[in-house]
């Protein structure tokens, strides 16, 4: 990695993967205030129970903003001291799709939004387009909807990584790195 923090990272890896593991240890290594900004709501025991257990492994300097939709004005509230991490776009996609809210609007949206912000962006997200197809049209157009927003992002960042079994394998890398 280069010497300079790449501006927008991409982590993509599936389910358990170790990819937010993996995000959390590259925001720690900018040397800057980290903000962790959460999508996922406690819906169920389960999902309580993974935050809970993400929550465990972060200290004290972590700064936790909530949001599982309207995540624009969190990014114009931190300076360039910081660096966000935002976990997860999966999360966030299932968020705004049962709010029926325009999906295309809001990528657009937070793309353009991070990229003015003054603090480096770590965007964690699933790849969810190598198992079946989905048996019924929501989970096909989730499907759809999920590998537009990782093809946008990965446009966007500078960096992209896969995650897999907690390894990484960098699918791009900011220029002037090798």
């Amino acid at each position: 990695m280069s010497a300079e923090f790449p501006h927008l990272s991409l982590v993509l890896g599936g389910a358990s993967s170790g990819k937010s593991l993996w995000a959390e240890g590259l925001v720690l290594s900018s040397n800057r205030s980290p903000v962790y900004l959460a999508t996922a709501e406690p819906s169920d025991r389960e999902m309580s129970e993974k935050i809970a257990r993400h929550q465990e492994r972060r200290d004290g300097n972590w700064q936790l903003i909530e949001s599982p939709i309207d995540l624009a004005p969190y990014f114009k509230t931190v300076s360039s001291d910081h660096v966000i991490l935002l976990d997860c776009l999966t999360l966030w996609l299932s968020n705004l799709m049962m709010a029926e809210k325009n999906v295309d609007f809001e990528i657009t949206n937070l793309l353009e939004t991070i990229a003015n912000c003054s603090a480096p962006v770590v965007c964690v997200s699933n790849e969810i387009g190598l198992g079946m197809v989905p048996d019924n049209t929501l989970g096909r157009r989730f499907r759809d909807c999920q590998g537009q927003i990782n093809q946008r992002f990965a446009a966007a960042a500078n960096a992209v990584t896969f995650v897999a079994a907690g390894l990484p394998l960098v699918l791009k890398a900011p220029e002037g790195t090798k």
